[in-house]
């Protein structure tokens, strides 16, 4: 896997690359969800992966402040605004950091085949601003590992669902279809395109198959079709990206396989 893709023939994440965000969320895998071995312990989380001494909470609420000086993993005299609710603070200690996508909804939706580092990666995610947000401590209480069929925010219901399915194809993560039909519903109602999410590289690793997931080592199995490959839970693939991609038949030559 690469750190960034096309979708279709276009250049994902470039600053003027945009599209409908049903065509994003359509791209996403639909895939029944692994029911076990989730624990928050195998996603190491606030590190500091870039070595510049702030770690990701830090990280985080000098770039979500709405004003306020930083100084040096500090913002002073700042303000933050919570998207969920429209709650606001002074006091950055009153806002949790929220992965979007929670960590146990990643690894029900695919992360369990990655690897120690790749997980560390997801969970200290700053390549995208929205894989990581400051919400109200009572917002995130609220949400928890919920997804999109199960909960949704007060406020900003398209933005949500965008920046969720942003996520999801950002880290190659399935969706179920409860969650399918939920977004669409909400995406159906959002005129706005959105930005393509630049690929996040990720490594898997051999593990044990959790109740509800499909095994893999290393990389991709090819299948004979796209249609077991997507009943496995594998795909979509990308042309230019994805060297899977030369395994399949593009039949609507949209440059994009098993979808």
């Amino acid at each position: 896997m690469t750190a960034s893709s096309t979708f279709g023939f276009v250049p994902a994440g470039s600053a003027d690359t945009k599209t409908d965000p049903v065509r994003i969320l359509n791209s996403l895998p639909v895939s029944g969800e692994a029911t076990s071995g989730y624990s928050r312990s195998l996603f190491s989380h606030w590190s500091d992966l870039d070595s510049d001494g702030c770690d990701t909470r830090e990280e985080v609420l000098i770039q979500e402040r709405v004003f306020g000086q930083v100084s040096g993993c500090k913002v002073v005299n700042g303000k933050w605004v919570s998207q969920f609710d429209g709650v606001s603070t002074t006091n950055a200690s009153n806002f949790d950091i929220d992965h979007l996508v929670p960590l146990k909804e990643a690894w029900d939706s695919g992360a369990w085949r990655w690897d120690r580092g790749t997980r560390q990666r997801y969970a200290n995610d700053l390549g995208y601003a929205s894989s990581l947000i400051a919400v109200s401590a009572s917002s995130n209480r609220s949400k928890g590992a919920r997804d999109p069929a199960q909960w949704l925010p007060n406020q900003n219901r398209c933005r949500y669902a965008k920046d969720w399915i942003g996520v999801k194809f950002r880290w190659r993560l399935s969706v179920d279809s409860g969650e399918k039909k939920s977004l669409g519903e909400i995406l159906g109602k959002c005129s706005a395109t959105m930005k393509i999410p630049p690929r996040a590289p990720t490594k898997t690793a051999t593990l044990t198959v959790p109740s509800g997931g499909t095994s893999q080592s290393g990389a991709d199995p090819r299948f004979g079709t796209c249609g077991a490959a997507i009943k496995a839970g594998f795909g979509p693939y990308i042309k230019g990206t994805d060297s899977q991609y030369s395994w399949y038949i593009d039949r609507d030559r949209d440059g994009v396989v098993c979808e």
